[in-house]
């Protein structure tokens, strides 16, 4: 009985339903949000339907301080950042930046067509902004293991800790060929020589998956647990003069294309989404403004298809003094092919001198569609529009232990054994694990900011064990030893407290303090005092490893004659424990300078191969020892 009356509704019903229906049947359909689509019909889709305004706001990116809910919705910005040490609270957990990250995009998906941001982050050894995440060692370190497949499964565990944070890009890596130490961003490059920067390229697939067969230059981002990469900073930036950060590199275009540019081949080839460019310049030729190598080598020659992105307030730089004719300095940047730019908070400024020259026609409406639909490309590619909005489920990936063990490998594999043993006696290493009594000395020693480095917390990194979660060496000295064995740690002891105390072996743990770009630069390249009298203090007295902490190789011809052992740990990051490993021979030390150890800065620049090379040691340097697991 109920089915029969229900087939046989009442008149107003049945207007009711069609009534319904028909607006079902009449509502639009937006290709762009089909994710069976092809990707190119859905940009296409989406470009038919925005307005300058909308186009404009995808190539701005801001920093997060800025990014407020009514910004987001008001400039419909198409992406937001967070620079060095830009957290959402101290010590913020991975849910509170997915719950910042979130309410960013909320913004950005209350827009007219609900075109989602995308967030960028510095993640340049590991996810170093983050509190509690693993600190792996910086790329020289990384350079020496000469291990691609290690450089890979870091790229996937930093990945995944950045998404743990509800992030979905980051600014690396840097393929920087550095030609000269006194550079503050040395410690960013893989190595002087391009092959192993080539090499080190396979972190781009560790970030991003691996690419399809036969899809080079096409952008690719294989799903929620990696993130967009940032091939960086185009081209160049490693040979400027002395080596003096965002200055001019003067080399003819051979040198430029054999040197400089090798890598960017290799990362477009591996999928590489996107690509920032250079404060630097070319013989006086700013990159920021240089059409020829942006548009014409870089997207025509080398067919990238991914966004290029201004370095932070990078287009400001283009006149000097930077930002005293900022509308031409958009004009310049735009037009030489940048489709992001970092502006990253003078939004206003920027929106508008875009807006008024495309209206001018000083700017062609085709460049303005070009870097849109560039950006909307990895946004589609990276599946930002079916995932918009990150959740807690990799929250446990932000630190794990099994990181940490990959970052342990890594410093124990970055590691080189510069000397062992002097000419009158037995080689010092492996030291053994049972003694009486053993000093630990050195500034170095028990900093878990020091052994970080730059780019670690803040921008500049930090001092101190308090920054982040992580093992330091005199930490993992104590770890290591036998029970038995009495550690005793001093920073800066005394001749007398060295010679009195009847140690069986002395560690010592010296080098530079953090720094990054900028105040990084060093034209003396010297250790932190009282690095040299500690190692004189010490090493005069007992026999002493003497363990240097450092983003490039330093002075130390001084000292060698002093050390019974030298080791080379650059700077390791987070798992100091992977020093101890080597150390005490545990596992054997096997990596080789993929930088040239000078004698005296007044050699430099001085790389493998030039004519005045007369190295302390050598490019391609190390001596192996065998471990005993």
């Amino acid at each position: 009985m109920a089915m029969g009356r229900f087939a046989e509704p009442k008149m107003g019903f049945v207007v009711l339903l069609l009534w319904f229906m028909s607006g079902v049947a009449g509502a639009e359909y937006m290709a762009y949000k089909d994710p069976k689509q092809e990707v190119d019909a859905r940009i296409k889709d989406l470009m038919d339907r925005m307005t300058l305004e909308e186009k404009i706001g995808q190539m701005t990116q801001i920093e997060r301080k800025v990014a407020t809910f009514d910004v987001m919705k008001q400039y419909f910005i198409g992406s937001v950042l967070s620079g060095g040490g830009s957290v959402p609270c101290p010590k913020a957990s991975a849910e509170d930046w997915v719950k910042m990250v979130n309410e960013i995009q909320k913004g950005a998906l209350s827009t007219r067509l609900g075109i989602p941001m995308i967030y960028g982050i510095d993640a340049i050894h590991g996810h170093n902004n983050a509190y509690n995440a693993t600190i792996f060692p910086h790329n020289i370190g990384l350079g020496v293991t000469r291990d691609a497949e290690l450089v890979k499964r870091i790229g996937a565990a930093t990945a995944l800790e950045v998404r743990a944070t509800g992030i979905p890009y980051a600014f690396a890596p840097c393929i920087a060929v550095c030609r000269d130490p006194r550079w503050g961003r040395c410690y960013e490059s893989y190595s002087e020589d391009h092959k192993i920067v080539q090499m080190m390229t396979e972190i781009i697939p560790g970030l991003q998956g691996d690419p399809p067969a036969n899809s080079m230059g096409v952008p690719f981002v294989a799903g929620k647990t990696k993130v967009a990469a940032c091939a960086k900073h185009f081209v160049g930036d490693g040979g400027t003069v002395k080596g003096i950060d965002e200055s001019n590199t003067v080399i003819d275009l051979n040198e430029l294309l054999s040197i400089h540019m090798p890598a960017y081949y290799d990362s477009i080839r591996k999928g590489v989404a996107t690509v920032m460019v250079s404060y630097s310049s070319w013989n006086g030729h700013k990159m920021h403004a240089n059409r020829d190598l942006v548009t014409g080598f870089l997207k025509d020659k080398l067919e990238f298809e991914g966004f290029v992105i201004s370095d932070w307030q990078g287009i400001d730089k283009i006149t000097d003094p930077p930002h005293s004719n900022y509308s031409y300095s958009v004009q310049a940047a735009v037009l030489a092919g940048i489709d992001m730019v970092m502006v990253p908070e003078n939004y206003t400024e920027f929106i508008n001198d875009l807006s008024s020259l495309v209206k001018n026609k000083v700017i062609p409406m085709s460049r303005i569609d070009d870097a849109v639909e560039r950006i909307l490309k990895v946004k589609f590619v990276m599946g930002l529009f079916e995932n918009p909005m990150a959740d807690f489920s990799l929250a446990n990936q932000l630190g794990s232990q099994e990181h940490r063990e990959l970052a342990r490998e890594a410093v124990r594999k970055s590691a080189v054994l510069l000397k062992n043993g002097k000419s009158d006696n037995q080689p010092l290493l492996p030291l053994p694990k049972k003694a009486a009594k053993i000093l630990v000395a050195g500034s170095h020693a028990h900093n878990l900011g020091y052994q970080c480095g730059g780019w670690t917390i803040q921008w500049q990194g930090v001092a101190g064990n308090d920054l982040t979660t992580g093992t330091t060496i005199l930490t993992a000295v104590k770890n290591t030893v036998d029970p038995s064995t009495q550690v005793v740690y001093e920073s800066d002891p005394d001749a007398s407290f060295v010679n009195s105390n009847n140690f069986s072996y002395a560690i010592v743990v010296v080098g530079e303090v953090p720094y990054a770009e900028m105040w990084g630069d060093s034209s003396n390249l010297t250790i932190k005092e009282p690095g040299g009298s500690t190692i004189g203090k010490v090493c005069g007295a007992v026999r002493c490893a003497v363990v240097v902490i450092s983003g490039r190789p330093v002075v130390l011809e001084p000292y060698v004659a002093e050390m019974d052992a030298l080791v080379a740990a650059w700077l390791p990051g987070s798992e100091g424990q992977g020093v101890a490993d080597v150390l005490f021979g545990d596992y054997g030390f096997s990596g080789k300078l993929a930088r040239t150890w000078f004698k005296s800065v007044d050699q430099l620049p001085m790389n493998v191969g030039d004519a005045h090379y007369d190295p302390l040691f050598p490019f391609g340097f190390g001596l192996i020892t065998s471990g005993s697991i």
